[in-house]
């Protein structure tokens, strides 16, 4: 900085002071213990040196006015401030800054004296700027004689201070800017201490100096597009709309850049030096991951070049960890997990990663104890972590990684697990092998997914399998089905056709899973296949059982019985009886899914006796479960009751608390169907609250359109309305279009009751549509039941007659007794209205033998 004037030299005082005036400072004058400084009424100091701040400038409005505010002159008694904008290298510290001083100057009585502005350079081994010199030079600019500048630093550090000071007490205060400062002891000596004069500072790191602390982050997509689009119109005009017309390709380099200013800044450089390069060539040219940072580089700035100026800093231990976390497959590492990187102790690590935090080349996660990499810098990390291979036993490092995942997850699967006496001590609980999963799934299922995956296909495959449980009770079908597929493709390279068999199989419960059944039966039959072949009879029944459950999804209900037949049989013969119980409770679903109720009953009595007597607490509890849905079927209401409530007494002694959730919901619908509505609502509302804190949102979703069933029950309409809603909006979160055309119907005999007939007859309407979509005839008829009820009662009788005459036939073709009788029932009612009567005679009279027949009592005095 230069020199742009003296100040005049006067001196009094007395022992151990000293008193300056007309602004000269000699050497000799700081000697004493208090400075009194007198400024003389004109100088000139260079209190204007601001580097220019760019015209492309965009995405940072929230960090800049958090400045502003800060900067803001404080009334009568100003508040000391320090500012310190920290975050990795390119993300626009110095222009955040700079911005922001240049508006606050504009700000009239903000800073009458003025900015003074420091480069520390604290990162470039060449141009590092000692706070010897960068105080020389301050004082340089506020108007010292180089001849009368101290020496030392403390003495030039004291004078700096008592000048701000004296510009402070004249109403002159003045903004100090210090930029890129890289340890505490080079930026300390700068800092004002007169309680007035304003500090903004910058820094890769964050430091310990009393700063209010704002860490920057990177640019939203939207803000990063714009920044392109500036840099290009400030480059080359108007006339360049190479953004506007080509926004996905726009979009993709912003997102090579991953929103670093830096990169963004170099990208558009390098578009503008050629205006008929299109962004297409710049997105191909960034999209190879391996020399993207060779790219973001022009004469004058590179990306690499930023990022090498914080690494160098490093010592070997740190640089060593940075490098290594490059190889973690997920986005963000525990640090756990980077101590298996390092082979070092949990502790040492954390300190390792908060360090390397501090310097903004890691970032914390959203959760103590998880770390993450920027992309750029990832990709960065892994470029010196290839140079390093050798030192860092890099290949080692990524194989103790990859162990820890997949024993980790292994034992937290026996969490999971029905059997007793099986879980790892590795978790304390299921709760907490859970939270563990959840914690870990996006970097297990990029492991499971990593390209090659041949490098570590045994990880891969045995994740798929270790996962399977987790994923299918998160309801995370997508990611299921993606790792299934990825080791099915390992084993069929590798010739493994066993392998390949279970994976197989795996991938056909996912698919099922996503109502995807005639991909599932394909997957199940293959299987089957290559089991036979292999004369492997206990995991053809495995394959037999969910090739049944499949083929139930398509209602090819009795290619399914046969299935589950041949399945309980094989398992039965084999003495393996656990399984045995799981063909049987597989089996009794879908006998009631053929409305063959008393056979089911009597199949689920067997799978829970079965479970019971192997102390299989978890697979009595599903029985049990699943036996009291079929009593409700036959309107045995409290011995569904006393089944579901054994279910949620298994389920509460074992602590399974998703469990528990389902037992209550399943034990809430029985007793709203008992017309004991006030223990339903409080039952159901109970396993919503269960659910909801548990995440599941599949299991709330039911939980909320039973629980909208009961309130419809005691006339808490609104109530049930609201409820219902809720539980539709979950349902389409989760695409779930089977639970949509559900909760569709109830919402539609709630709306029905209120009188709110046209949205009623809107909801059973699109109930219909999805059920068609899916062609599952029993949701039709239902549908169309409900839908004729609502149009009665706005006098459409003939769209009534006809709604319900469709819903008899299907249920009388899905051989649906009950269905059949109420449907005919409400056409008889409907029938009435338009004065048809012999029809409608007929139709009760149809309605009153069916629920005779079916020793329904209740409904053949309706019909009657």
């Amino acid at each position: 900085m230069t020199d742009q004037g003296a100040l005049d030299k006067s001196g009094t005082g007395g022992p151990g002071s000293n008193t300056i005036s007309g602004g000269v400072f000699f050497h000799t004058v700081v000697q004493g213990r208090d400075i009194t400084v007198h400024l003389p009424p004109q100088i000139t100091p260079a209190l204007s040196g601001l580097p220019p701040a760019s015209p492309t400038f965009t995405g940072r409005e929230q960090p800049m006015g958090d400045l502003l505010q800060a900067l803001a002159p404080g009334g009568p008694e100003q508040r000391p401030v320090l500012v310190a904008a920290v975050g990795l290298a390119g993300v626009g510290k110095t222009e955040l800054v700079v911005q922001s001083a240049v508006r606050a100057l504009k700000k009239p009585g903000w800073f009458p004296g003025g900015v003074l502005f420091v480069d520390m350079f604290g990162y470039d081994p060449e141009r590092h700027l000692s706070p010897e010199h960068a105080l020389d030079g301050l004082l340089r600019a506020l108007g010292m004689p180089g001849e009368h500048i101290p020496a030392g630093l403390q003495d030039r550090s004291r004078l700096y201070r008592s000048v701000l000071a004296a510009f402070a007490e004249q109403g002159r205060r003045i903004l100090m800017v210090i930029d890129n400062a890289s340890a505490a002891e080079q930026a300390r000596p700068l800092l004002p201490t007169d309680g007035t004069t304003a500090t903004l500072l910058t820094s890769r790191h964050t430091l310990d100096i009393g700063a209010r602390l704002h860490d920057l982050d990177t640019l939203d997509p939207h803000a990063s597009v714009e920044l392109l689009h500036q840099v290009l119109l400030q480059a080359r005009g108007t006339a360049d709309t190479r953004v506007q017309d080509a926004p996905e390709d726009a979009a993709t380099i912003a997102q090579l850049c991953a929103g670093l200013p830096l990169a963004l800044r170099i990208a558009a450089a390098l578009l503008a030096d050629t205006p008929t390069r299109p962004l297409a060539s710049l997105a191909r040219k960034l999209g190879t991951a391996h020399n993207r940072l060779d790219h973001l580089r022009r004469e004058d700035r590179a990306v690499q070049s930023a990022f090498d100026l914080s690494y160098e800093r490093l010592s070997p231990h740190h640089s060593r960890l940075f490098r290594l976390l490059s190889l973690n497959p997920g986005p963000d590492v525990s640090t756990e997990s980077a101590a298996r990187l390092a082979d070092t102790d949990p502790d040492g690590t954390e300190d390792l990663l908060q360090d390397l935090a501090r310097a903004h080349l890691v970032e914390p996660g959203h959760t103590w104890g998880r770390w993450r990499l920027h992309d750029l810098i990832r990709l960065y990390a892994d470029q010196q972590g290839r140079t390093h291979a050798d030192t860092d036993h890099r290949d080692a490092a990524l194989t103790r990684l990859l162990d820890h995942y997949q024993s980790t997850t292994e034992a937290a699967d026996t969490h999971l697990q029905t059997l007793p006496s099986t879980t790892s001590p590795r978790f304390p609980d299921r709760h907490h092998a859970l939270a563990w999963l959840d914690d870990e799934r996006p970097n297990l299922i990029a492991t499971a997914t990593a390209t090659p995956p041949h490098d570590h296909p045994h990880t891969s495959t045995a994740l798929a399998f270790a996962l399977a449980q987790f994923l299918d009770y998160r309801r995370l079908f997508g990611d299921w089905i993606t790792v299934t597929t990825t080791s099915r493709a390992i084993y069929r390279d590798l010739g493994d056709r066993h392998g390949e068999a279970m994976a197989l199989n795996n991938l056909g419960l996912a698919l099922r899973k996503m109502r995807r059944f005639g991909e599932a039966i394909d997957a199940h039959t293959q299987a089957l296949a290559i089991y036979r072949d292999h004369g492997d009879h206990h995991r053809e029944g495995v394959a037999l059982s969910n090739l049944g459950g499949a083929l139930a999804g398509v209602r090819r209900f009795e290619e399914a019985i046969d299935a589950l037949t041949q399945a309980a049989t094989i398992h039965h013969d084999l003495g393996d009886h656990h399984k045995e119980g799981g063909a049987l409770n597989n089996l009794g679903l879908v006998l009631r899914g053929v409305r063959r109720f008393e056979e089911a009953i009597n199949t689920l009595t067997q799978a829970a006796t079965i479970h019971h007597d192997l102390g299989d607490r978890y697979g009595e509890g599903g029985a049990l479960n699943n036996l009291g849905s079929a009593l409700q079927e036959v309107r045995r209401f409290e011995e569904a009751i006393d089944a579901h409530t054994q279910a949620l007494a298994i389920y509460r002694d074992h602590g399974d608390h998703h469990g528990e959730g389902v037992a209550l919901s399943n034990l809430g619908s029985a007793l709203r169907e008992a017309r004991r509505f006030e223990e339903a609502i409080n039952t159901l509302t109970q396993a919503a609250t269960i659910h909801h804190d548990l995440g599941d949102r599949y299991g709330e979703g039911v939980a909320l359109n039973n629980l909208g069933g009961a309130l419809t029950g005691v006339r808490r309409f609104e109530e049930a309305i609201n409820t219902l809603t809720q539980g539709l909006a979950i349902y389409r979160d989760l695409n779930d279009r089977y639970g949509e055309g559900r909760a569709l119907s109830d919402l539609g005999i709630a709306l029905r009751e209120v009188r709110r007939f046209e949205e009623a007859i809107d909801a059973h309407t699109q109930a219909l549509a999805i059920y068609r979509d899916l062609n599952d005839h029993h949701g039709e008829g239902r549908a169309l039941s409900t839908l004729g009820n609502a149009l009665h009662r706005v006098r459409r009788f003939e769209e009534a007659i006809n709604a319900h005459t469709q819903a008899a036939t299907i249920y009388h073709d899905l051989n649906d007794h009950h269905g059949e009788g109420m449907a005919l029932n409400n056409l008889g009612l409907a029938l009435r209205e338009v004065r048809r009567f012999e029809e409608a005679i007929n139709a009760h009279t149809q309605a009153a033998t069916i629920h005779r027949d079916l020793n329904d009592h209740h409904r053949e005095g309706r019909a009657l």
